[in-house]
């Protein structure tokens, strides 16, 4: 049993999946094993609305995950996003699921591949 906040996990898996678990986490972070600016990040999350990445990149930042910089030497506002020294400790799981989904693709008949 884990606890963080007296919120309780029975399991590592569930620890886990409190950090990239949801339909848009993971994607995010594997957009982020490079640095990207937010304009940059919204284009490769292109289905994601801009209210959610917002939000799940405020969750990813509060988890530690993710690192936030504000840019304010010029106008416009400039904000980039990179995965923390924490965050980085998942890329290999990261890659593990991307590439575990590529192959799925090939195999799986029900799945188009689209651009």
């Amino acid at each position: 049993m884990y606890c963080i906040d007296d919120k309780q996990f029975p399991c590592s898996t569930s620890l886990t999946m409190k950090y990239i678990g949801g339909k848009w986490k993971a994607v995010i972070l594997i957009h982020l094993i490079e640095k990207k600016r937010y304009s940059e990040l919204k284009k490769e999350c292109r289905v994601i609305t801009e209210r959610t990445l917002s939000l799940q990149l405020k969750e990813l930042e509060e988890d530690g995950l993710v690192k936030r910089t504000v840019h304010t030497s010029k106008p416009p506002l400039k904000v980039d996003y990179e995965l923390t020294d924490f965050g980085r400790t998942l890329i290999p799981l990261l890659k593990a699921i991307d590439q575990w989904g590529k192959e799925i693709a090939k195999t799986d008949k029900r799945i188009k591949v689209m651009k």
